[in-house]
């Protein structure tokens, strides 16, 4: 006969055995119903409480933030997403009308587009304060792999949410980036067709685009963003370095319970409201910048058949397209790979290759070295971005006859060739013209009329010989009109 003690059921939840009325007075009637039905109050009392190193300040609150911008970005998605219609015949017509100034759908399409930058900005200065306190250090390691794919997805939230615009300059950013992804070896090919939703543009590209950027892109970060919170609830905060005090994964785990549990405060409301404070201020930011600005203003309709456009990403990605614009075109299809390929697995090594030892900024000179060089080189990619100094300044009207300043029929039919021939689109005279080539103002304090000569009719690197495209008195004209540039 068997034991009853044996066949009694095991306790799957303590708080089960509570009764009714003992939750309803400590919860109160409505809270206290919901937590005996399903425990939530208490399981979100334990999160709110759990203790945090005191010394966590304001530098810690950019984490949250980045998670304040996402839940941003998902409202405002999916209001956006009950009025555009994702179909290339009317994607464009549908913005026109959801970016119409002084309406509901422009100030929800503002705060998307400006939510957007707020994201990518708050997860950058999250992963550098991450960077420099090293944080990623045992037994933080997973923390950091999520947070460095939540990264990549959320740029690759960024184009695709761009190209959902639909106008002239999405049409073609959609077809350079399949152009990019199609150099990658043996994957490249089957990458460009995923893009495209075939070998070319069609009615299935935007819907290829839409579904990614509303459904697979969001559905990974919210797994991820899970992820990401339940191994800081697993792990902890990590204290603010202290130099001298090394991580030692066969003890750290100890010592830091042992400071958490002598100086740690509850999360709620001792550390949380510094994260309330700081994403609430930045919500209201990004509503005013909406209301002040508006929506981004769309280019021409869409028509892959007229290539004068010049298709560039949002401001957060400009320096990777000066990057490529400035690579030697030799090599441009080695680093459009290899490049991004190995600051990806760099970023993901880094855990894995140093979890432990020295954490204060102090005593790693070289961690702060490579983030302001790293900043620097962003920072001053993004302005030559916007230059754009390897593009000649198409559309740049003729000199004037100030600007010329000569009577001479020789000099002033040589200022009209320098335009008709398009030499003003690379070279600047005068604050006019281009910046690809160099500044021609006082080119004739430089070089002599042979110099000149020789120059033109031979040509450099970037710019084309005009021997045999100019007769003698046109190239006579021309070299008079620069030597007057004094």
């Amino acid at each position: 006969m068997s034991n009853p003690a044996q066949t009694k059921p095991a306790k799957i939840d303590e708080a089960n055995d509570t009764p009714p009325a003992v939750t309803e007075k400590k919860y109160g009637l409505f809270l206290g119903w919901i937590e005996d039905r399903t425990g939530l109050i208490s399981r979100l009392n334990t999160v709110a409480g759990h203790r945090v190193p005191k010394r966590s300040k304001w530098a810690f609150v950019f984490g949250s933030a980045t998670l304040f911008a996402f839940i941003l970005q998902v409202v405002t998605g999916i209001t956006l997403a009950m009025f555009f219609e994702p179909s290339s015949a009317t994607a464009y017509q549908s913005l026109q009308r959801i970016s119409t100034p002084g309406t509901a759908e422009a100030m929800v399409r503002g705060l998307h587009y400006f939510g957007a930058s707020l994201m990518v900005v708050m997860m950058g200065i999250h992963l550098i304060r991450v960077y420099l306190s090293a944080a990623y250090k045992y037994p933080r390691e997973m923390q950091w792999i999520s947070g460095v794919v939540m990264l990549l997805l959320v740029l690759a939230m960024a184009f695709t949410g761009q190209t959902l615009r639909w106008d002239q300059t999405a049409v073609w950013s959609v077809v350079v980036g399949a152009e990019q992804a199609s150099r990658a070896p043996i994957v490249g090919p089957i990458l460009a067709r995923f893009l495209m939703a075939g070998d070319t543009l069609n009615a299935g590209t935007l819907s290829r685009l839409y579904a990614l950027h509303t459904y697979w892109f969001p559905a990974l970060l919210f797994g991820l963003i899970g992820l990401h919170v339940f191994l800081v609830l697993r792990n902890g905060i990590s204290e603010p370095p202290v130099p001298g005090r090394r991580v030692d994964p066969r003890t750290y785990k100890q010592e830091y319970q042992a400071r958490v549990k002598k100086d740690g405060v509850p999360f709620w409301p001792d550390a949380a409201w510094r994260d309330t404070v700081f994403g609430s201020a930045l919500i209201i930011l990004m509503a005013f910048l909406a209301w002040k600005f508006g929506a981004p203003a769309l280019s021409k309709p869409p028509d892959p058949s007229l290539i004068n456009a010049d298709p560039k990403p949002d401001w957060y990605l400009i320096w990777y397209f000066s990057v490529l614009a400035l690579w030697p075109y030799g090599i441009t299809n080695l680093m459009i790979i290899l490049a991004p390929l190995l600051a990806i697995v760099g970023l993901i090594a880094l855990p894995l290759v140093s979890n432990k030892g020295e954490r204060a900024p102090s005593r790693r000179p070289w961690a702060i070295s490579i983030v302001v060089v790293t900043v620097g080189m962003i920072f001053s990619l993004t302005l030559l971005g916007y230059r754009e100094p390897w593009l000649p300044r198409f559309g740049t009207p003729p000199l004037t006859a100030q600007q010329v300043n000569s009577t001479d029929p020789s000099v002033v039919r040589g200022a009209a060739l320098f335009h008709d021939q398009s030499c003003i689109l690379c070279h600047k005279i005068d604050g006019q013209g281009g910046i690809r080539g160099p500044n021609l103002s006082q080119i004739g304090e430089r070089l002599t009329k042979d110099q000149l000569t020789w120059r033109i009719q031979n040509g450099a690197a970037s710019m084309p010989s005009y021997a045999g495209v100019l007769t003698t008195d046109q190239l006579r004209d021309l070299v008079n009109f620069l030597a007057s540039r004094q």
